[in-house]
């Protein structure tokens, strides 16, 4: 008879994994929107010493210096090293905040037959079935008469419950959801008059003896997040399942590397860019595909004494490494991968890899890539889409467009992108910041 291993004696997960796993659950339990991300960014920031710039203010950036921006549901973080000078190149971690689901829409407070709505716009493409039968949270931000912004949760809210087998006998042979009859999820008992979800979340964005009339808020960017804790679990609690991972595992990532790094062993200026918006293409005044990176670039350089001939130099030896979650091979649907080319979870990194360049990375980004995770001893692997299913993209084509500066694509290989709870292994997202650690110092 064969010898078989039980599933028991697998090898343990480090336990330095598991500390940094556990960190990106505390990170995802703070940022169910991407103003929450925003922010959070900026807290651990700030208690590591980074000074918060306003843009509207004048800045002064000094060699040494260490300062985070934010823009809406985007914030950059920057680490100056104290030799740092005018044509100093920067190396840019670039994730995004934001995760496909669903916003609240304008007279938000709906519903029929003795059940209180709230009506929902459908953000980017999430997997509609995943988010059924959950307990749901509205998150986001208010603005009020006075030009105050105020982050608001609720906590657990609502949810979209799923039509019972006995009212639809052929569910299980092909579910089918329109996008606005059956996405609104239910919040109360009662008549639409006597609701109103606008004063549910100005009570609750009222804090510190400090009240909102609810005919003060004039403006609002609200989303729905699933409030179910990110744990571990597994025969050796080696696998991790939580909301938002796209992408707020590279986000944390990538902040973590900043944060650890040595600023005296910089090989540039380093640089955190999480970006709002890639869910729906980046095209906003804080996504990518605007003027935010290129702003702060720009500012920090005239910092530092740069003139234009500077500055294109300075970019022109910078990197930036875009980092978004990839799919790992799944072992129900094998076929759906590039044969050759199969990333698994708790196989390290993936090098993402697209010949009509959805993805940026060329050879000169693949051998940086890969000198890093060497210098970092962490495995790697590449994937490319099967030739049959077109691949998305990331921020990284956009980054290099308007920029200019080389970019490779990278990410963590999980299961159920898009899915309103999403899978990895523990030990990957450490992996990712240690590589992105060596990125910074090579």
């Amino acid at each position: 008879m064969p010898e078989h291993t039980p599933v028991t004696a697998l090898p343990d997960v480090p336990a330095a994994a598991r500390t940094h796993t556990e960190d990106l659950g505390a990170f995802v339990t703070a940022s169910p929107s991407s103003y929450h991300a925003a922010a959070e960014m900026v807290r651990r920031a700030e208690e590591a010493g980074f000074a918060r710039l306003t843009e509207t203010d004048a800045w002064e950036i000094v060699p040494g210096g260490r300062y985070v921006v934010v823009r809406d549901g985007s914030a950059i973080a920057v680490v100056v090293p104290p030799s740092a000078g005018p044509t100093t190149p920067f190396t840019v971690l670039g994730t995004h905040t934001d995760s496909p689901g669903f916003k609240l829409k304008p007279r938000p407070t709906t519903g029929r037959d003795g059940w209180v709505q709230a009506g929902v716009e459908v953000y980017g493409g999430p997997l509609l079935n995943s988010w059924l039968d959950r307990e749901l949270e509205l998150a986001g931000r208010l603005v009020t008469r006075d030009g105050v912004e105020h982050l608001v949760r609720t906590g657990p809210f609502a949810r979209i419950p799923q039509l019972a087998i006995h009212l639809d006998r052929q569910v299980n042979e092909g579910l089918t959801l329109d996008k606005q009859r059956h996405t609104q999820p239910v919040l109360a008992l009662g008549e639409v008059s006597d609701a109103d979800v606008l004063a549910e979340l100005a009570a609750r964005a009222s804090t510190g003896g400090h009240e909102i009339d609810p005919a003060d808020v004039v403006g609002y960017d609200v989303v729905v997040a699933d409030t179910q804790a990110p744990r571990a679990f597994g025969a050796r609690e080696e696998l991790w399942a939580s909301g938002r991972l796209d992408n707020l595992l590279s986000t944390h990532a990538a902040l973590t590397a900043l944060l650890d790094a040595d600023a005296d062993a910089l090989a540039g200026i380093a640089v955190v860019a999480a970006f709002d918006h890639e869910e729906i293409g980046s095209a906003s005044r804080s996504g990518a595909a605007g003027p935010f990176l290129e702003d702060v670039l720009g500012r920090v350089a005239d910092g530092l004494g740069a003139h234009d001939e500077d500055r294109r130099r300075a970019l022109a030896a910078s990197l930036c490494v875009s980092s978004d979650v990839g799919h790992a091979v799944h072992p129900n649907y094998p076929e759906r991968h590039d044969p050759a080319n199969q990333p698994h979870a708790g196989g390290g990194p993936i090098l993402k890899i697209n010949a009509n360049q959805r993805y940026t990375t060329d050879a000169h980004g693949a051998a940086t890539w890969q000198a890093a995770c060497e210098a970092a001893a962490v495995p790697t692997q590449e994937f490319v889409s099967n030739n049959a299913i077109p691949c998305g993209s990331t921020i990284g084509p956009i980054t290099a467009t308007r920029l200019g500066i080389r970019v490779v694509d990278v990410g963590v290989p999980i299961l159920s992108m898009h899915s309103a709870r999403e899978l990895t292994a523990v030990v990957d997202p450490w992996y990712l910041a240690r590589a992105m650690g060596a990125v910074l110092v090579r």
